[in-house]
């Protein structure tokens, strides 16, 4: 499975962005792949999770996501995220201020997909 791909969980289609374990540098090159395949979706359809787990941070890394965040949010319906802990939360709240979006998170994969299976 790449870094971008579909599952199904319970019935449901859900985006799965995974950046776990992701080197900064590696940041980038993910999210532009995901911009495309959430660009081909309908407005408003698209129940997103992103997968943040042992993910390296940077300021880059911190603009991109918040890039990205701004970019989903007339595609998504709903969006989940995993692995935001530490220095992350502060980003994670970054990111729901400056895109306006309300990401849900969550501690395990499995939680966030259950819930995404409720949208």
């Amino acid at each position: 499975m790449g870094r971008v791909s579909i599952v199904t969980h319970k019935g449901k289609r859900i985006l799965y962005f995974d950046l776990s374990s992701c080197k900064a540098t590696d940041v980038a090159a993910v999210v532009a792949a995901a911009k495309k395949v959430v660009s081909a979706e309908q407005p408003g359809s698209v129940l997103a999770l992103t997968n943040v787990i042992n993910t390296e941070l940077s300021k880059d890394t911190s603009d991109i996501v918040k890039d990205f965040t701004a970019h989903n949010k007339p595609y998504v319906k709903a969006s989940a995220v995993v692995g935001v802990e530490g220095l992350k939360k502060i980003i994670y709240n970054a990111v729901m201020a400056f895109s306006g979006r309300q990401l849900s998170a969550f501690a395990t994969l499995d939680q966030a997909k259950d819930w995404l299976a409720t949208q």
